[in-house]
């Protein structure tokens, strides 16, 4: 009889939760099946996109943990289980998260914008949050720049993505800022014509655009000059030196003056 009653109870448990069973299976293989699909679209997506390989596997990771979590959920309410708990319980675990790890979660998502909009690359020369320097790495929290001292330096990447980024690399070419100062004795276009042929004599420098030369100040002891040649941006500061160093002797052989400050001594008899 027991026995009997216990079949009963068997056939009516596989009677009710039978097909919710082989529903959840079902569910369960129809939805891994579209999580790989839609991944594999996400890959291709990104790929195209040429998304970091690095940032790549992680939002993959990311999608699929999240897709599973909806597919499990789905199987559980299948089966009658009351997932609104299940929900709640995940909602707050994600604010105490999300409390607990702000300021890492800030450099993140800052680390994502990075990658994803690529405002530099490594290699470029950037300047940002007061540092110049050489893009070393990007990372998924930091962003390392080796200075123009050799020294490296971390930003947070949260910081980085908000601020102002100027990068001197991105156009491939760089405009080298040079004021000169010459004697108000000094003949104008005699200068000009020295401080060009000093332009014309260093290959580094492009032809187009072409350099510019002009006065820029009369100030107190001598007459500025700008001197402004464009450089691809690997050869600024070899440049720049160069420059500064081959208007000076060049100046000399011209016998230009470049004036430096004087100091008068007044004494007073008594």
């Amino acid at each position: 009889m027991n026995m009997d009653k216990l079949m009963e109870k068997g056939i009516e448990f596989i009677v009710d939760f039978g097909p919710k069973v082989l529903g959840a299976i079902l569910i369960w293989i129809i939805g891994s099946w579209i999580i790989q699909k839609l991944i594999g679209v996400a890959r291709k997506v990104m790929t195209k996109q040429s998304y970091d390989e690095s940032l790549q596997r992680f939002l993959l990771n990311l999608i699929g943990w999240v897709l599973k979590i909806l597919l499990i959920l789905t199987i559980l309410g299948n089966l009658g289980v009351e997932t609104t708990s299940f929900a709640a319980i995940l909602a707050a675990a994600g604010l105490a998260i999300g409390l607990a790890l702000q300021g890492s979660l800030a450099n993140f998502a800052g680390g994502v914008l990075i990658m994803i909009f690529k405002p530099f690359k490594i290699g470029d020369l950037i300047e940002a949050q007061g540092i110049t320097g050489v893009v070393k790495e990007i990372e998924i929290f930091t962003t390392k720049l080796i200075t123009p001292g050799n020294k490296l330096a971390i930003v947070p990447n949260g910081a980085l993505s908000n601020g102002n980024i100027i990068n001197y690399t991105a156009e491939g070419i760089l405009r080298v800022d040079l004021v000169i100062g010459v004697s108000y004795d000094a003949d104008i276009k005699k200068t000009k014509e020295v401080l060009m042929s000093v332009l014309n004599a260093n290959d580094k420098i492009l032809k187009d655009p072409a350099p510019t030369i002009a006065v820029s100040e009369l100030a107190d002891s001598s007459v500025n000059f700008v001197v402004r040649p464009f450089v691809l941006a690997a050869d600024y500061w070899t440049v720049y030196f160069e420059t500064l160093e081959n208007v000076k002797i060049a100046l000399d052989n011209a016998g230009i003056e470049i004036p430096y400050p004087h100091s008068v001594e007044i004494q007073k008899q008594g």
